[in-house]
């Protein structure tokens, strides 16, 4: 049995090499994430390992799990412990290799495997590690289900168990490139930069979009692990940046980026402007339900309101749904609601049957885009975006807050806006229309202009994202008044970009 874990850890200790350090903070909402070494050891992935293992047990599902990583110098080792665990635990674990998030939850499905762990920290900076994990799917764990395996993990009362089983599937990558290429080739030849951040998505998402007969220019997709471009972040301006210029320079049809591990589609259009991705998802919507009759959208609390007030969706009888951000909510959300599709500002689409199997896929969201142009072919990317009613909005900006402080800023942020509705007080010079507590604050002004106030469910940082749909000053009056909210929260720090 393990030690149980220790959370004042420091390496180069006698004590970090021959004890497992699981820092608390790093079981989050719905995912597991911590800087490597520094607030999680190997040891201390032995202890997550085996700790999932004994919640799955207990929630009587069979103990067999997916595992794969992504493609950080460290992700190998951090794999090997997570399995060496999941073995002392008496799991089956079939490792799929080098891989995307989407790769795995596909491979549950391919190998019909109930459990999943994916060592990825996602779009995170490098010194990051972490696990998004599953028992039931195509969905992934939830509160309850961290919570849990936080105590389970942190009080040391996991169980170790005979009968551990190890199976590696050596082709699994070839799979996944023709699950998703074996379908009618694009009747329309694209032009496509498919770029991805030197991440591991470079491994997949070229040949996929050569399979389905588009011309690939590929931008930074030969792997390294030390990002030298940009983080594979396809919601940061740089790599938008990035995709914009190469989109112009070759005269292409669309940009693609894709995140580090393959879940998530930035979206770039032949004049090289970045779409943001619930503007992406409106365009989806449209043609999607322009065959789907009445069909059901999920979308989150960051994103976009021309998915309740655009016209053409209006006209095709969807109705949208918003929910909690975080890839974990919209994919359960999506799930229970039986939406066709659910659409997540950060980039995460859900493709419900018979467009999916549920999970997000940003190389589904990809082919999706493609199929969009080719369903379209006298009309650019640009034509589409262009056909959509005008807004003014912002990117996702994400200051920083520490873990242990960033809710309770939400917490204060929310009271001074209910208050201010309550006594009718005028917000950038316009009363308070409605508030959207799902997921921190939504604040909605007489106009639709609006603004919110997240706290991020897997940095230590705060959401915030401002639109709205009459006046680009409208716009930035809200931010204004958010941003000097901010300004008096000393736990606050740097954006990461401004308006």
């Amino acid at each position: 049995m393990l030690p149980k874990p220790r959370a004042d850890l420091k390496p180069n200790t006698a004590d970090f090499e021959r004890l497992p350090l699981v820092k608390p903070t790093g079981f989050r909402e719905y995912d597991a994430r911590w800087l490597f070494p520094e607030e999680i050891n190997l040891m201390g992935l032995n202890a997550i390992g085996l700790g999932l293992a004994t919640l799955v047990a207990r929630r009587g599902v069979p103990k067999r799990f997916v595992v794969g990583h992504d493609f950080r110098w460290y992700s190998g080792s951090v794999k090997q412990a997570l399995m060496a665990g999941l073995l002392a635990g008496g799991a089956e674990v079939h490792d799929i290799g080098l891989a995307l998030s989407p790769m795995a939850y596909f491979a549950q499905f391919a190998l019909d495997v109930e459990c999943v762990a994916m060592v990825t920290a996602s779009h995170n900076d490098n010194g990051w590690t972490g696990i998004k994990m599953g028992l039931n799917r195509p969905l992934t764990f939830g509160p309850d289900d961290m919570i849990e395996l936080k105590e389970i993990v942190l009080s040391g009362a996991s169980e170790a168990k005979a009968g551990g089983r190890y199976i590696f599937v050596p082709d699994f990558g070839e799979r996944y490139i023709a699950s998703l290429s074996e379908r009618p080739k694009l009747k329309r030849r694209l032009r496509v930069v498919a770029a991805c951040g030197n991440g591991t998505a470079g491994a997949f998402a070229p040949q996929v979009l050569e399979a389905i007969g588009c011309e690939v220019i590929p931008l930074d997709c030969t792997l390294d692990h030390s990002f030298p471009r940009y983080n594979p972040n396809p919601e940061d301006m740089k790599m938008l940046h990035a995709i914009s210029d190469a989109v112009t320079k070759h005269k292409a049809d669309v940009g693609l980026g894709f995140d580090g591990d393959g879940d998530r589609c930035g979206v770039v259009d032949n004049e090289g402007h970045e779409i943001f991705a619930d503007k992406v998802g409106v365009m989806l919507a449209r043609d999607i339900s322009s065959r789907h009759k009445d069909a059901i959208f999920v979308a989150d609390v960051k994103s976009t309101g021309l998915f309740i007030t655009d016209p053409v969706l209006k006209e095709n009888g969807a109705k949208t749904l918003y929910w909690k951000t975080g890839h974990s909510y919209m994919k359960r959300y999506t799930f229970e609601q039986k939406a066709l599709v659910g659409f997540e500002k950060s980039g995460h689409f859900f493709f419900q049957p018979p467009l999916g199997r549920g999970y997000d896929d940003g190389l589904v969201a990809a082919l999706a885009v493609c199929d969009m142009l080719d369903r379209n072919p006298e009309k650019s990317l640009a034509d589409l975006k262009n056909a959509l009613p005008k807004t003014w909005g912002s990117p996702t900006m994400s200051p920083h807050c520490d873990d242990e402080k960033k809710y309770g800023v939400v917490d204060r942020i929310t009271k001074q806006f209910e208050e201010a509705k309550a006594k009718g007080t005028k917000i950038a010079g316009q009363k308070i229309r409605d508030l959207i507590t799902v997921n921190g604050v939504r604040v909605v002004l007489e106009d639709g202009t609006w603004g919110l106030v997240r706290a991020s469910s897997n940095k230590p940082e705060l959401v915030i994202v401002v639109e709205s749909p009459t006046l680009e000053a409208n716009m930035r009056a809200i931010f204004a008044d958010i941003d000097g909210r901010l300004a008096k929260c000393p736990e606050v720090g740097a954006y990461n970009q401004k308006i």
